[in-house]
């Protein structure tokens, strides 16, 4: 493969490394927010879901973001709001304040949900589309790895809380200069062809297929404008029936977020510390098993990314969700009979299960199945979709578990994913190694 393609792939999906360490880092601070501030459930709730509120605003901005501004643009921006956020968060002299600094890199994360697998998916080739747009879930998880490592290493310092939050300001920096190296997708600047978008078009082609000849590169740019044109307004310019020729892709990434998140990840995630507690361990080993999450999930990120190409996108979902029902419901069956020891193992398998289907599909699945002309707005569909409910989810999740039992709350979630593996058994279509343009033919009305 190209090494250019490699070195534009891992350098947007930075995007996905400041995502998995924002949404994590909380993890190790919550607790003292609670108790320094003297938060109840509610108001404690909503500083943690502060970021999420922000996600579901980016997620609903960045299909227009991306199309107005530009995929590269709009991943620079993403770099500053992850930057100012991390610097505000780790000064925070109030909650409301905290809420703010917060909301501010969930607008980062929104975005970036949209703006990294859309920019990967437009300049990958169709064989290894799923590997490199799966970079962006790679990246999240070695996030996550880094912070649950971060807060555990800062753990004991004088103001921990604000040092485990004002970490993430170094990477965002980083990450910030080297989206000036890359190029625009070659696909957008096609899709807003003046003449000189255009032949920008043509030079970035260049650079993706060094050995295609002129009248290739050509040929693979009319095509793309052909695919472009023939997704715009239906005839006679009919909103509703475009809106028709687009039920199945919009159908398809909402149920797909839905499930995401009615698995249980983000609140899991979010609260692991706390979890770990509840099942008998104390705060520095919870801490530590913390970090155990984040190396499973970055080890079985490494097997989905492996499979991706090879097996296929619902193939991994049918396996991963197979994992999620055996570890939620042994993880419910434990809380409820006492057996509280093996609930590290199954949160680890949950952690397994979500790296190999969910964690690897979502995002590359997303990006792949809306035709060219509405990419951007249908990758924020589905990311809306999940952020809405991540937040939701996470929002309440203090105040469910001293209402329900934890065996209540992990028994909703293994019954969720029972309904996610029949929706991939009878609805869910295979998209491994069919270029972009055709997918779209394949799922039009």
């Amino acid at each position: 493969m190209n090494p250019s393609i490699i070195i534009w792939a891992i350098v947007s999906a930075l995007a996905g490394f400041l995502f998995g360490f924002d949404t994590v880092v909380i993890s190790g601070a919550e607790k003292t927010i609670q108790t320094l501030w003297g938060l109840g459930p509610g108001l404690h709730g909503v500083a943690m879901a502060a970021a999420l509120y922000g996600t579901v605003l980016g997620a609903m901005c960045g299909g227009w973001l991306t199309d107005w501004l530009g995929r590269k643009p709009t991943l620079f921006w993403i770099g500053i709001l992850y930057f100012v956020s991390a610097v505000w968060s780790g000064l925070a002299p109030d909650v409301w304040s905290f809420v703010v600094a917060r909301f501010i890199g969930g607008l980062g994360v929104g975005i970036s949900t949209v703006a990294s697998p859309l920019y990967i998916s437009e300049i990958a080739p169709p064989a290894a589309r799923g590997r490199l747009t799966g970079l962006f879930q790679f990246n999240i998880v070695l996030g996550i790895l880094a912070a649950f490592l971060s807060n555990y290493l800062l753990e004991g310092v004088h103001d921990d809380w604000r040092w485990m939050l004002g970490a993430e300001a170094f990477p965002a920096f980083i990450y910030t200069l080297a989206c000036l190296a890359i190029p625009e997708s070659p696909r957008w600047l096609l899709a807003h062809g003046d003449q000189e978008k255009h032949a920008q078009a043509i030079a970035i082609l260049g650079r993706i297929e060094p050995h295609a000849s002129s009248q290739q590169l050509q040929a693979t740019a009319a095509r793309i404008v052909e695919a472009t044109r023939s997704n715009e307004l239906s005839a006679g310019g009919s909103i509703s029936t475009s809106l028709a020729d687009l039920r199945r892709p919009i159908l398809l990434a909402f149920l797909i977020a839905c499930f995401n998140q009615l698995s249980g990840i983000n609140a899991i995630l979010y609260f692991a510390p706390r979890i770990f507690e509840m099942a008998g361990l104390g705060e520095k080993s919870a801490l530590l098993q913390s970090i155990g999450i984040g190396v499973t999930n970055l080890i079985f990120t490494f097997v989905g990314l492996w499979l991706i190409d090879r097996l296929g996108r619902r193939t991994l979902m049918i396996i991963g969700s197979i994992g999620y029902i055996v570890s939620l419901g042994l993880c419910a069956w434990a809380f409820a009979t006492g057996h509280d020891a093996i609930v590290p193992a199954c949160i680890f398998g949950f952690i397994a299960a979500h790296a190999v289907g969910q964690g690897a599909v979502i995002w590359v699945f997303i990006a792949e199945i809306f035709p060219g002309r509405f990419r951007a707005t249908g990758q924020a569909i589905g990311c809306t979709t999940h952020w809405v409910l991540a937040a939701l989810l996470t929002t309440i999740f203090p105040s469910l578990v001293v209402l329900v039992p934890p065996s209540g709350v992990f028994a909703f979630f293994c019954g969720m994913m029972v309904l996610q593996l029949l929706w991939v058994l009878t609805m869910m279509p295979e998209t491994k190694g069919v270029p972009l343009e055709e997918l779209a033919k394949r799922l039009r009305g």
